[in-house]
């Protein structure tokens, strides 16, 4: 099964593309899911159809297209708020305040971490073999490709594994009138906790496999979204994440050469700027398809259908193109075996990386990269843990940072 993410700056139609995906999925024959976890929810608007939080098959308008709005209200005041209790439940038996409690159980960003666990759910629970992921605009989304990562992290300094495990020992931190009711009390927060850990796992698995999930970029050909998308390629880049091509929306015709006036000098210079910005986006290692302005707004299964075929042709819409390249690897440039002499490079491939600025930081056992506004916590290697950072550079694409072994650890 196929997962494809569609972003992009608000207004430039990631919804509209990302529902003429689905629906030409479907009118081949595959059973196919389009999701919305844009807070805007216009995917029923681009289909023509009401849609709520579980896919309903449009089966009067494109058989075999399945389509969703996420709620992440019902979310919040479901699945989320019992594990809120049970977080607020061990912050206030080890002595916090009951209102501090409750602030520190509110974490940033987690209507969207619900909705991206509900993408999963429903991606492994229903019979579709592509899902298409109507994200919210550009900013939003790089929060919630994050966030798994980063609160898996945050998770595990916060109530480490194995404390969660020797759950009779901590017991006391839960509270209760008894001994025993503190001990069922934290077994219940434990499994919610643990359950939150698998689910941020599951999230960060699906995201990172790159033979199975991949991200789509629309823009429109204009100076500003294009200089927008290629920091965004940076951005996701940095988080391990693939994507496969961008989509230019919105591309104006050529003028015939016999057409005067003034609207025949707008449209000359609008083409003109087009061209200009298309040829800049090609030059970037990304596969690039355009989608010509339509007269009409295409709304409804007919028009999405119609509008993908110009856009993909013949070709597969989730053919992932070419393999995926690796997003990190460690390589070994001198000395052998344990040999103090040794010298590795951790490859870190971040297209665009060169436009912006550009800082390392060396985070007890992390790597902290950080390009333009986004930054991620690279853990390292067990051997790299090991080593100091004597250098780093950039190839094309490519961050090399180079490691030598720490005198005072190596092979203790």
């Amino acid at each position: 099964m196929r997962v494809v993410l569609f972003t992009g700056k608000g207004g430039v139609g990631k919804t509209t593309l990302a529902a003429a995906t689905a629906a030409l999925l479907a009118d081949s024959g595959r059973k196919a899911l389009v999701v919305s976890t844009d807070p805007a929810h216009s995917l029923g608007d681009a289909l023509e159809v009401d849609l709520d939080g579980e896919p309903t098959e449009l089966q009067t308008v494109a058989p075999g297209l399945f389509a969703a709005h996420i709620d992440t209200r019902a979310l919040l005041d479901g699945s989320w708020s019992r594990l809120q209790g049970h977080l607020r439940t061990l912050l206030a038996g080890a002595g916090v305040d009951e209102l501090v409690a409750d602030e520190l159980t509110v974490l940033p960003g987690v209507e969207e971490l619900l909705a991206l666990g509900e993408v999963r759910r429903m991606a492994e629970a229903g019979p579709w073999e592509v899902v298409v992921v109507d994200c919210g605009p550009t900013a939003e989304t790089l929060r919630l490709l994050g966030l798994p990562e980063a609160l898996s992290g945050y998770l595990e300094r916060l109530f480490p594994a194995h404390r969660r495990a020797v759950r009779g020992m901590l017991a006391g931190l839960a509270g209760g009138r008894s001994a025993s009711d503190s001990v069922a009390q934290w077994d219940r927060t434990a499994d919610a906790l643990d359950g939150l850990a698998a689910q941020l796992a599951g999230l960060r698995a699906m995201l990172a496999d790159q033979h199975r999930t991949s991200i789509r970029l629309v823009l429109t050909p204009e100076r500003v979204v294009a200089a927008e998308s290629r920091r965004t390629l940076t951005a996701l880049a940095l988080h391990g994440l693939r994507v496969d091509g961008l989509v230019c929306n919105r591309v104006l015709p050529g003028p015939p050469a016999s057409l005067r006036g003034p609207a025949a000098r707008w449209l000359r210079e609008r083409y003109t700027e087009q061209q200009a910005v298309l040829r800049e986006l090609t030059a970037l290692d990304v596969p690039l398809r355009t989608a010509d302005h339509t007269a009409a707004e295409p709304t409804g299964a007919p028009a999405l259908v119609e509008l993908a075929r110009s856009l993909y042709g013949d070709s597969d819409p989730v053919s992932s193109g070419a393999p995926a390249v690796p997003p990190l690897c460690v390589r070994r440039t001198a000395g052998e075996g344990t040999a103090p002499d040794s010298e590795f490079e951790l490859v870190l491939r971040l297209p665009g990386a060169a436009d912006g600025p550009l800082d390392l930081a060396r985070i007890g056992d992390d790597l902290a990269v950080t390009v333009g506004a986004t930054r991620r916590m690279v853990m390292l290697p067990s051997m790299l843990r090991r080593c100091e950072v004597t250098s780093a550079r950039l190839e094309n694409d490519d961050l090399c940072v180079v490691f030598t072994p720490d005198p005072a650890v190596w092979m203790r």
